[in-house]
């Protein structure tokens, strides 16, 4: 039965009430047999050139188009999963709560012209099923994140969209930057060109071994995977992530972190063993339920929670330290009871050190695509997913303190650690700020 408050009108004061259901949020039927299809392929530009105007630069264009990792800075929005969330940013559109108004007059600039002339990326997959690949020209890989409500400075995204085509993902309003409809995200997949190079000329320049405010010594700390999955498909070919971890390992005194949905982080043991002998890292693996044919509804291309949960003791094995995110909870699909406790409970097995889960928030071009899909998908969901984010990002706050509270006490039970780079940040914030930032892990 779903842990779900009976009273949705908290969300907004101003609001009209709500009428009460008997049951909020009941649990939905089982799915059915898994959905085995990724996204369809759709029709090759070809190549292009690539025009990038004089003394225009590619980085300053897209640096806060979301691409940094921060909280969107949408009003009155809740506290947000730390590593998986990013920033409405400016660009050449204009954004409302992360929807895009672009005169269609204007020309393309920024960001939008570099997607618009990227050339084709060859690929050696042959499956209709796979999405198209893009080379994109950039001109910096390590992104400033200037919001305060997260505890890293510095993000890196190899890739713009994500093969795995998560249902709830956030982040699909980042191709919204590119003049592309969210519904694009998981089918035209963008791969940042020289970014090893780039990483080891931006560390030198931008990174700072002693945070500003700080006087504990840390350095500033790199989110790798926070607005784009550092281990989809593409990583297989194009190996960029692996590339800027080879730049990494170069260098000492460095704080660092990882996050998936896949068990491919496995291949970068060695270099994650090279980088953890002379900074700080951590790694974080994503499992959101173990239902394996839910889970397969809702992350159609990612892989099967057991072999994320193998990977968790692999990393673990080899001495690195690993933890999980069950990010984002999902009203009605994955807060049933003993759902969340159950994760807990495997990973810990595995060797997780930490646990951590953030509430779904959906923003508007998320809710364009996962609304249908509940309506679809989990009928009897719909209506209440209507009421609670039709016009809201995130659900009432009763319900994120219940989950809140739930978290908490699963962390105390199975003894799961603070994670180490939210423990670097603690001593320069606010009580009230690691008060807000604690509600929503």
């Amino acid at each position: 039965m779903s842990s779900f408050l009976s009273n949705s009108a908290s969300v907004a004061p101003h609001r009209r009430r709500l009428a009460s259901q008997p049951q909020l949020f009941p649990v939905g039927p089982q799915p059915s047999e898994p959905n085995m299809h990724g996204p369809k392929q759709v029709a090759d530009r070809g190549p292009a050139p690539i025009a990038v105007g004089p003394g225009e630069s590619a980085s300053q264009r897209y640096a806060h188009a979301g691409a940094t990792g921060c909280p969107p800075p949408c009003s009155g929005a809740a506290p947000a999963e730390p590593a998986a969330v990013a920033c409405c940013g400016e660009g050449n559109n204009a954004h409302h709560h992360g929807v895009q108004v672009r005169d269609a007059e204007a020309p393309l600039v920024g960001i939008a012209r570099l997607a618009a002339s990227s050339p084709s990326a060859e690929s050696v997959r042959k499956s209709e099923q796979r999405p198209e690949y893009f080379f994109l020209p950039v001109r910096s890989i390590l992104n400033k994140c200037d919001s305060n409500r997260v505890p890293f400075e510095w993000t890196i995204n190899p890739y713009r969209g994500c093969e795995f085509a998560c249902k709830y993902c956030y982040a699909r309003y980042t191709h919204e930057y590119m003049d592309l409809d969210g519904g694009e995200f998981e089918r035209k997949i963008f791969v940042k060109q020289n970014a090893a190079a780039l990483l080891g000329r931006d560390v030198e320049r931008k990174y700072s071994y002693q945070r500003a405010g700080a006087d504990d010594g840390r350095p500033e700390h790199i989110a790798i995977g926070t607005a784009t999955d550092p281990y989809q498909p593409a990583e297989r070919e194009y190996k960029v992530t692996r590339a800027c971890l080879e730049e990494l390992a170069k260098r000492e005194g460095l704080s660092i972190s990882v996050i998936t949905k896949s068990n491919q982080i496995v291949r970068d043991i060695d270099v994650f063993q090279r980088i953890a002998a002379r900074s700080e890292l951590s790694l974080n693996i994503t499992v959101t339920t173990l239902r394996t044919r839910l889970a397969r509804l809702l992350e159609p291309r990612a892989p099967r929670p057991d072999l994320r949960i193998d990977a968790i003791r692999q990393l673990k094995a080899a001495g690195l330290r690993v933890g999980v995110s069950a990010s984002p909870l999902i009203p009605g699909l994955t807060d049933r009871e003993g759902d969340l406790e159950a994760v807990a409970a495997a990973v810990k097995d595995a060797g997780a050190e930490w646990f951590f889960s953030g509430v779904l928030f959906l923003m508007p071009s998320s809710a364009k695509q996962f609304l249908p899909f509940i309506r679809e998908k989990f009928p009897k969901l719909a209506r209440q997913y209507e009421q609670w984010y039709s016009r809201n990002v995130y659900p009432p706050e009763d319900y994120r303190r219940k989950i809140a509270e739930r978290v908490a006490k699963i962390r105390i039970k199975h003894g799961f650690h603070t994670r180490p780079f939210e423990e670097l940040q603690r001593r320069v914030q606010s009580p009230q700020l690691s008060l807000a930032w604690n509600t929503a892990a």
